[in-house]
């Protein structure tokens, strides 16, 4: 039956080819669509890592004034700590949590090298953001006369770093662009002091990568950006005598307020709409195959009516009849699934995106199930017309 509908499909290769196309274009488009939702939605299901409900962001941007900036970094710090809204601040490098910047370089240890998000922070980081730890500690006051700069790192980079090993205490290696301060007598080396588990700064939708957060000097001038913990039901009213109050204290310096729920917000559209005009794109192609398959099977049954008659007075029932076209048509819809395999299985293999290879497999089984769902309900009506013909009428009309 099977080697018989393959011979069936194949000699009428020519007048099936267009749909075999659409079909294949359709799985292949598919097939990145589902992709992307299980990759996106795998990394959704794991924690992000830290709280970012009633935090705030401070963007401060000396413009013009180059006097004491280290000073008054560390003025509007001690002002900012002191109102009663405010349950605790941390001063950070330009890349906060779900904004567009990211800062990365080379990390290694012995003969160990990978590539880290870096986080420049300050002593309260981890208790702005209910950044939980696995081991060890966050970095302290005293930390900042110790001989290595303290760094915490996440799980993620632990696991590429050190495997199996215990990573406090460890001293990682100086990195390429830290000659510089070395020649300048600065402290070069870094200790890990601590370990967290998961921080996906861009968001639930992206991956954990590796991350590394260091203390900066305590003269640091170049890291503005303050993350705000505000008490639960701080409004505007706060906010605007914030800003009113640190415009008064660095006058010339511009100041800008944001909040991280609508950072995250905006992250999270930057990850869907992609996603979505993909799907549009697929559900255009599986509607145009789904009319196609109504066309050619709705043609096939007007042309072969004398064949269905006769199948049916030698005594095929409508359920083999049934089964004859729907065969047909999963045949039809195996040919181009099979084609589309042939470049689908390229992307794991390759690791094109740097998916795990899981997320590939589980796209490429749920396009399979999909196209061949689409194709039996398709199919399904015009087999039953086709199956309801009776012998001596299709007979008749020959």
């Amino acid at each position: 039956m099977l080697r018989h509908l393959f011979k069936l499909i194949w000699n009428k290769k020519g007048s099936h080819s267009l749909l075999i196309i659409e079909i294949w274009a359709s799985f292949m488009v598919l097939f990145g669509v589902l992709s992307l939702i299980v990759y996106n939605i795998s990394n959704y299901l794991e924690p992000i890592g830290f709280e970012y409900e009633n935090v705030w962001v401070l963007d401060l941007n000396n413009n013009q004034d180059t006097t004491a900036i280290a000073e008054k970094n560390n003025q509007i710090m001690q002002r900012i700590r002191s109102y009663r809204q405010v349950e605790s601040a941390t001063r950070m490098s330009s890349n906060t949590p779900f904004s567009a910047n990211t800062m990365n370089n080379s990390i290694n240890y012995h003969k160990v090298s990978t590539m880290a998000d870096n986080y420049y922070t300050d002593e309260e980081f981890s208790k702005t953001l209910d950044l939980p730890l696995l081991a060890g500690r966050w970095y302290r006051p005293e930390d900042r006369v110790s001989k290595s700069v303290p760094v915490v790192i996440n799980k993620k980079l632990q696991d590429k770093l050190f495997g199996d090993e215990n990573p406090l205490g460890k001293v990682l290696g100086e990195r390429n662009y830290e000659t510089e301060k070395k020649e300048e007598g600065q402290k070069t080396t870094q200790r890990v002091v601590g370990v967290v588990d998961k921080f996906k700064a861009k968001g639930e939708y992206m991956s954990d990568n590796p991350a590394i957060f260091m203390l900066f000097d305590k003269d640091d001038q170049w890291n503005k950006n303050i993350l705000i913990k505000t008490k639960p039901g701080t409004d505007a009213t706060f906010e605007a005598k914030l800003v009113k109050d640190l415009a008064a204290m660095v006058p010339g310096w511009s100041i800008e307020v944001s909040y991280l729920t609508e950072s995250r917000a905006n992250r999270h559209n930057l990850v869907l709409v992609p996603v979505i005009i993909f799907l549009i794109i697929s559900v255009f192609l599986l509607t145009n195959v789904a009319l196609g398959l109504f066309g050619i099977l709705n043609l096939n049954i007007a042309r072969r009516r004398s064949e269905i008659g006769l199948r049916r007075a030698m005594g095929a029932t409508e359920s083999r009849v049934t089964t004859q076209f729907l065969g047909e048509m999963w045949v039809l819809a195996a040919f181009s699934i099979l084609l589309g395999l042939l470049f689908a299985v390229q992307f794991p293999l390759l690791n094109v995106f740097d998916f795990a290879a899981g997320v590939y497999i589980v796209a490429i089984l749920a396009a399979v199930v999909i196209i061949f769902v689409i194709v039996t309900l398709c199919a399904w009506y015009p087999s039953q017309q086709a199956a309801r013909i009776h012998p001596a009428t299709a007979l008749h009309e020959e």
